[in-house]
């Protein structure tokens, strides 16, 4: 994961030898050599997949003028930097602390979370109502990232509960393999704990809008980033309604960045039935190149 990029530009390798003395973590061997296990950790899967949305970002930073930015979850984070809001080392240096944060928040695996599919957002939020009632505990709808991809998040008891109500409406869920229940009340201390660097890093204000996760409205003024930030943790991911407002406002081509090409089939999904959208992606060395040559540099 971006070692073609990193060996080939020395101001990437230094960020990756940046983020791993931020992270106190050996990086580049978890990613270039390591196995899955090691690689799925959140402590290092946040500031390495910071490291490698940035450097691809900066690897065609000018050949493109971006109206706006939008990322999901930690991806956030590299939007953030992209619009020139956080600087390169805060953002290693908050998502380094989020990932210990989020790898802690945890320790008894109490929390579980799934992506439910094949069913609308209302059905399956009054699915989780009635789990959460029936079983007396904390499961929320987390993740909007679709019209028929919602993902829940609570403890264990009531997502199982919720996943067999899915199964009877004739939905299908795909359990995720994480290590507590994320953007949920569950990360309520890693949250605060999160919240001083946060405050104490500098916010400036975006040079194009940056569609947040907690409203999915764009938003260009520093210090209301910050604060949209402040309950990213526990706040549900409101994909889906930044890209309606992305479309909203006239963006018709998104350009995905990062090692997997995800997003792009979500804000297509989002946008069905529209027939004036482009998209591209960008994960590697060889992409990014392509895409410069594609636009003429």
């Amino acid at each position: 994961m971006g070692r073609d990029l990193a060996e080939a530009d020395s101001e990437c390798m230094e960020l990756w030898k940046e983020a791993e003395r931020i992270s106190a973590l050996p990086l580049r061997e978890i990613y270039w050599d390591g196995d899955d296990s090691a690689m799925s950790d959140t402590r290092a899967l946040q500031p390495a997949l910071t490291v490698v949305n940035i450097t691809l970002f900066n690897r065609v930073k000018g050949t493109f003028s971006p109206v706006g930015a939008a990322g999901h979850s930690l991806g956030e984070f590299s939007a953030l930097v992209c619009a020139g809001v956080l600087s390169v080392k805060d953002a290693i240096a908050v998502t380094s602390l989020r990932g210990f944060l989020m790898s802690q928040a945890d320790p008894d695996g109490q929390g579980s979370m799934a992506a439910v599919v094949k069913l609308d957002q209302e059905t399956v939020a009054r699915l989780v109502e009635e789990a959460s009632s029936e079983t007396g505990e904390l499961l929320i709808c987390a993740n909007f990232n679709s019209p028929l991809q919602t993902v829940i998040s609570g403890t264990k008891k009531a997502c199982t509960c919720c996943l067999s109500k899915v199964k009877a409406e004739k939905g299908r869920a795909l359990p995720l393999k994480v290590s507590a229940a994320f953007h949920s009340p569950m990360m309520s201390e890693a949250n605060k704990e999160l919240s001083p660097l946060l405050q104490k890093v500098s916010w400036h204000t975006a040079r194009f809008p940056v569609y947040g996760n907690v409203d999915g409205l764009p938003e260009r003024d520093g210090e209301r980033l910050r604060e949209k930030m402040l309950t990213q943790m526990v706040s549900p991911v409101m994909w889906m309604k930044s890209v309606e407002e992305q479309y909203r406002n006239g963006c018709r081509s998104w350009l995905e960045i990062g090692p997997k090409s995800i997003l792009n089939k979500m804000v297509t999904a989002c946008l069905e039935g529209k027939d004036d959208l482009a998209f591209d992606s960008i994960s590697s060395l060889e992409s990014a190149e392509a895409f410069k040559a594609g636009m003429g540099v």
